[in-house]
């Protein structure tokens, strides 16, 4: 079984660039078959059940598969989702992260096969920029960029551990907005002075989340996307205006249309509007499996081609094998990691 974090990305001026990993996760399991694809799902998104090979956890599954050398006969899979869909919170990106990382548990060798660093990078091409998907296998705060020239298919990843006392609350819409569409209202140029400002914000974001919480609300102001959004999610940004003249250091979540606030408690803020209100810890590990011995599909059991709708063959054990496996970092960030104590480029 993948679990995996909900994301928060942008955190205001960091836009494209940071992601925060919070306590609310999705979960899939998923078994090698001998032929045929049966997908179930359960929570947010349940509709996409039937979207068979076009569901993004499949999708990245199949890239996974194709990554390491073939692909097996046939998939299960079981999602159970508790990150609201199409709201900002790195739902996407969890999809992408928990079928690479499934696929991946399910090959003997995977790990050789498709490393950290590479599994990264597919994440991204299959998200579309590095944000969510950085701060989905890593956990806690995140930097992701492309090193080079513009866009060059590599990612660099910066984590960082936020201060204990950090907390969020999701103000989560009751409406959802595709990513595409918010991105639609941003301007293709900005004024230089709001570049600039920024660019110092952004920079006072990551001191105030690691070193000095006093300074979040100056830290989380934005000149680049969310007046922009604006007008297409009024809602959202009555909300965000609302907090921040009370003091409190809200930012658009993501692409919206949700907003969340940092602080140093998990007060409910007071909203009088129809939004589900929760307050949630910092996910500081990041996405995981359950691993075990039995059950996993080996190198030579993989093959080329695929085919849909036909029911899984009974008896097959989960991703990874027996449920009484151990939980681990798939993404291998941990505090001794090698990546956390510097740059993971892939």
């Amino acid at each position: 079984m993948v679990r995996v974090p909900a994301t928060s990305a942008n955190l205001g001026p960091g836009f494209d660039a940071f992601g925060l990993a919070l306590a609310l996760y999705d979960q899939v399991e998923a078994r090698v078959t001998g032929s045929g694809l049966s997908v179930a799902v359960h929570g947010d998104g349940e509709e996409t059940a039937g979207a068979g090979e076009r569901h993004l956890v499949v999708r990245a599954m199949r890239a996974a598969f194709d990554a390491m050398g073939g692909q097996p006969g046939g998939i299960a899979m079981r999602c159970v989702n508790a990150i609201p869909h199409g709201r900002g919170f790195g739902s996407s990106a969890a999809a992408a992260v928990s079928g690479i990382l499934a696929a991946r548990a399910l090959v003997a060798d995977g790990a050789d096969r498709l490393p950290d660093v590479q599994v990264l990078r597919l994440a991204v091409d299959l998200e579309g920029h590095p944000d969510n998907a950085a701060a989905c296998l890593a956990g806690g705060l995140t930097v992701a960029w492309r090193p080079g020239a513009p866009g060059a298919g590599s990612v660099g990843l910066l984590r960082l551990d936020v201060l204990p006392a950090i907390s969020a609350v999701a103000c989560v819409a009751p409406t959802a907005m595709p990513t595409r569409e918010a991105r639609l209202a941003l301007p293709a140029a900005v004024p230089h002075a709001d570049a600039a400002a920024n660019a110092a914000r952004s920079a006072l974001l990551l001191a105030a989340l690691t070193r000095d919480p006093a300074v979040l609300l100056d830290a989380t102001e934005d000149y680049l996307h969310q007046r922009y959004r604006a007008a297409a999610m009024p809602h959202t940004a009555e909300l965000l205006a609302r907090l921040r003249r009370s003091g409190v250091a809200a930012v658009v979540s993501g692409a919206g249309p949700s907003v969340l606030a940092l602080g140093l408690t998990d007060e409910r803020p007071g909203l009088g509007i129809a939004w589900r209100v929760t307050p949630l810890k910092v996910d500081r590990q990041g996405a995981t499996v359950l691993t075990g011995e039995s059950g996993v599909l080996r190198p030579e059991a993989a093959r080329q081609g695929r085919s849909t709708n036909q029911v899984p063959e009974p008896g097959v054990l989960p991703a990874g094998g027996s449920t009484q496996g151990r939980a681990t970092n798939l993404a291998g960030h941990g505090p001794q990691s090698r990546e956390c104590r510097g740059h993971l480029w892939c």
